[in-house]
């Protein structure tokens, strides 16, 4: 798959809203926004840009961790991850280069097919949180691969549909400036937020297939 015309990548994204509202999911998801060339009303729609916050995972089952261990080679199933999503889901289970369970990867592997142009980022952060966050450490490295591209929509919360994002997502008739003026509206001077733009671009068409990136703030 090299790209979606724009009616699939909203029909793609309601699928996801629904695989997040009726599937066990191996964290609590509580934000799902879109952002990048779905959120710009371009067609085609060449990658999907999906950022998800996720919550801790409390009441957890600790005791089964072992049980895991012993079984998948992973560690902290029942801490990280759900053990009842796990069990449901067991050819789904992701750990990180540590072996410890990965909240982001799991969910890749429970949204998202490989082959899928689809990147998702995860987060305990909201998104608008973690837009600043990412621009402040990107711009103390020097690293603007690290920047999450501000211009959002926010589909589902805590729950609930935002039917009207739905429609105006639908219809194309969400409006903003380029990656460089918006860059320039959170925080980045305008030589440097023309710099970042290019290296957010380059990086992203250098991706290909589904992919994932978590993040803590």
């Amino acid at each position: 798959m090299t790209a979606f015309t724009r009616e699939k990548a909203v029909e793609r994204v309601e699928r996801l809203v629904e695989t997040v509202e009726e599937e066990p999911m191996p964290v609590p998801v509580r934000e799902l926004w879109v952002y990048g060339d779905l959120a710009l009303g371009l067609d085609p729609v060449e990658r999907l840009d999906v950022y998800l916050t996720k919550d801790l995972l409390f009441g957890g089952d600790d005791d089964r961790e072992a049980e895991f261990r012993e079984t998948h080679g992973v560690e902290g199933v029942g801490k990280t991850v759900s053990a009842d999503w796990a069990d449901q889901y067991p050819d789904r289970i992701r750990a990180s280069a540590n072996g410890y369970a990965a909240p982001e990867k799991c969910l890749a592997a429970q949204l998202v097919g490989d082959d899928e142009p689809i990147h998702l980022e995860v987060c305990n952060a909201s998104f608008e949180d973690n837009v600043t966050q990412r621009l402040k450490g990107a711009m103390a490295r020097e690293n603007y691969t690290e920047i999450l591209d501000p211009r959002g929509v926010c589909l589902w919360l805590d729950g609930q549909r935002s039917e009207d994002a739905f429609e105006k997502l639908e219809a194309g008739e969400f409006v903003f400036p380029t990656l460089a003026d918006a860059l320039g509206m959170v925080g980045m001077d305008e030589d440097e937020s023309e710099r970042a733009a290019d290296a957010v671009r380059e990086y992203r068409e250098r991706q290909e297939g589904a992919s994932v990136r978590g993040d803590v703030v």
